[in-house]
């Protein structure tokens, strides 16, 4: 896989969604693609912005807005924005001079699902061990 292309995880999946990690062992590829987004999830800058992009209201924010939040250089924040672009888990456009940045839901809600343990039948009151 190119360091250029999104990884999109339920690709194959007719639902749309992969098996939980508890129903069913990753194939090779799978696991592969999970550990991708994962490493891109695995900075505590990286998962500053993406908070900071996702809970932001109407759904987007300007790098403007993102850069004075850190410590950081400008082009230091922009390797990581792009670190999780090409994990899938924003997208952006340019307008003017700035880009805008947005949340991908679909790839957050896969990683849910994904992690998410089947639901368990509750027991009747009075038969637990």
């Amino acid at each position: 896989m190119s360091k250029q292309e999104r990884v999109v995880l339920g690709q194959d999946d007719p639902d749309g969604c992969c098996p939980t990690l508890l129903t069913a062992p990753l194939d090779e590829e799978s696991a592969a693609d999970l550990a991708r987004v994962f490493k891109a999830l695995g900075d505590p800058v990286r998962l500053r912005l993406l908070s900071m992009i996702a809970s932001r209201a109407g759904g987007e924010i300007c790098v403007c807005d993102l850069t004075p939040a850190f410590e950081l250089s400008q082009p230091t924040i922009s390797h990581h924005l792009k670190l999780l672009r090409q994990a899938g888990l924003i997208d952006s456009e340019r307008r003017g001079t700035w880009v805008y940045y947005r949340l991908l839901p679909g790839t957050t809600d896969r990683l849910a699902a994904v992690l998410t343990r089947p639901a368990v039948p509750a027991e009747p009151a009075g038969t637990a061990p």
